[in-house]
């Protein structure tokens, strides 16, 4: 299983039968994967169309951490998010299709996910994340939501290597990168969420994706499972 699998553009449900197959193969393999040309190419442009045109003022600053541990750090990253709500028809596709995602690999990988979430990022010129994973590991201390499998979809027509804004996938103890992904239109990129360190390079050049990730339920009589 190759790291990068590259996929023609498509709409059909062969092209997305594929898609869900090459990601559940990188996931049971080695717990990452990239796909090129991943995203319906009807969906990509209404999503890039929707995150250029929304104004900027609904964007706001990330932070990192959860819940009452979330706070913002400059030095860890700098982009600006929006929340995806299923606000008109763009996004409820989206969550559609993720949401086919999730039923593809519960039954081929029997992963218990529960539930997505998902936001839009912008990464302005010089913005970076560093590198990071995007849920510690189990411990049987925490409550509520847990992240599973995190997912990042690109929406940049025509990047060039030059424009930089790479993500680097570590191996699992952070030390030697496996491989950098330019953030080209289409390309989706999923993977364990506790077991893949990664970070977001800088760019010169604005940059668009969306970070989701799939959540098994954290439920508890006196918690109930936040959304986020």
């Amino acid at each position: 299983m190759g790291a990068l699998d590259m996929l023609p553009p498509g709409d059909g449900p062969g092209h997305e039968l594929s898609v869900f197959e090459q990601i559940a193969l990188g996931l049971q393999h080695q717990g990452w994967v990239v796909v090129a040309n991943a995203l319906p190419s009807g969906l990509a442009a209404d999503l890039f169309a929707q995150v250029r045109t929304d104004s900027e003022c609904r964007f706001a600053l990330a932070g990192v951490g959860r819940s009452s541990d979330h706070v913002l750090n400059r030095f860890i990253r700098r982009d600006r998010i929006r929340w995806i709500e299923g606000t008109g028809e763009t996004e409820q596709q989206w969550l559609a299709w993720c949401g086919r995602l999730q039923t593809f690999l519960n039954r081929q990988l029997f992963l218990g996910l529960f539930s997505f979430e998902s936001h839009f990022a912008h990464y302005q010129p010089g913005d970076f994340y560093k590198k990071h994973v995007d849920a510690f590991r189990p411990d049987g201390s925490e409550r509520g939501a847990r992240r599973v499998v995190s997912l990042v979809t690109y929406l940049n027509p025509g990047w060039q290597l030059a424009d930089g804004g790479e993500l680097v996938v570590y191996d699992v103890d952070g030390d030697a990168a496996l491989q950098k992904v330019m953030p080209a239109y289409g390309t989706v990129v999923v993977f364990l969420s506790t077991e893949v360190p990664h970070e977001v390079l800088p760019s010169t050049r604005d940059r668009y994706s969306i970070a989701g990730w799939f959540r098994v339920n954290g439920s508890v009589a006196d918690r109930p499972d936040p959304p986020r």
